[in-house]
């Protein structure tokens, strides 16, 4: 009796001594570096952590050209196990270090091939979303300082709009870089450095991230902000007084993608994060910013 109450009593502490354990067991911690806009973010995490209890994101977060600077300064020892979120570029850049290792998420074949890496089997990077750039113009402040409409990116460069125009700096933001590199496709290099020079004369200021030109033209803290064109549409839904302009001699793209990190020590959590990452339910949340998906 004696000792069927003691095995009784120690198989009892037994099972809270597991059920204790089994509780309080630690989620896997997946350190995301990403150049998303910041107040995304967290629409993301509760979307994904829904359907993957068990693991936790956590964020490194800066604009393209800063993410890209520290993914290559940390190439010896990288420490992020997922890259989500950066420009195309970027990854086919770091692609060419042997920074990724290639995996095809679940349901990539549902993808267009334009949207992921065909080089390589399996893929090193796979797109979420496009954009494209774009001038923002706040109807109201342009009408302070009677600026017409620009409908090209020549316009930009014309006495009427100096002091009254922003842009990305181009060394730190993806934004800023693809309009550079498209205005050198569209115009060849010698010409685009002319049109560049002409245009830093209207110049007022050069902003860190892609997204505060056309938030600023939003807020009407300046006439004209040269950006990406879903941050102006989003605006523009909020009731900002902004027009989105394609300029007329063409606009350049580029893809948000993603690719998981060589040697990660978290592969599962980096793995189940890239198919989640291609899945309806993603792709719907992309398409709130009226990305193209």
């Amino acid at each position: 009796m004696k000792f069927a109450k003691t095995f009784t009593l120690l198989a009892g502490s037994i099972a809270m001594v597991l059920g204790t354990g089994t509780g309080a067991m630690a989620k896997t911690d997946l350190l995301v570096y990403t150049a998303v806009e910041a107040d995304e973010l967290k629409g993301f995490k509760n979307a994904f952590e829904a359907d993957y209890p068990d693991i936790n994101i956590k964020w490194v977060r800066d604009s393209t050209g800063i993410i890209t600077s520290k993914l290559l300064a940390e190439k010896a020892n990288p420490k992020a196990d997922i890259v989500w979120g950066l420009a195309a570029t970027s990854l086919m850049l770091l692609g060419n270090e042997g920074y990724f290792q290639g995996y095809a998420p679940k349901g990539l074949k549902k993808l267009d091939s334009k949207y992921y890496d065909t080089k390589n089997n399996p893929p090193q990077w796979v797109g979420q979303r496009a954009w494209i750039a774009s001038i923002c113009y706040n109807t109201v402040e342009a009408g302070k300082h009677k600026l017409p409409l620009p409908l090209s990116w020549a316009d930009l460069t014309k006495p009427v709009y100096k002091g009254h125009v922003i842009m990305p700096n181009p060394n730190s933001s993806g934004t800023g870089f693809l309009d550079v590199s498209s205005w050198m496709q569209m115009q060849g290099e010698e010409a685009a450095w002319k049109y560049m020079d002409a245009l830093h004369v209207n110049i007022a200021r050069y902003t860190h991230s892609g997204s505060k030109p056309c938030k600023l033209a939003a807020k009407g803290e300046i006439p004209i902000g040269v950006s990406f064109a879903w941050g102006g549409a989003k605006a523009k839904n909020k009731g900002a007084p902004v027009e989105v302009i394609a300029p007329v001699e063409g606009v350049g793209w580029d893809l948000e993608a993603f690719g998981i990190v060589k040697n990660t020590k978290h592969l599962k959590a980096a793995r189940a994060f890239a198919d989640w990452s291609v899945t309806k339910k993603a792709n719907v949340i992309y398409n709130i910013s009226y990305a193209v998906v």
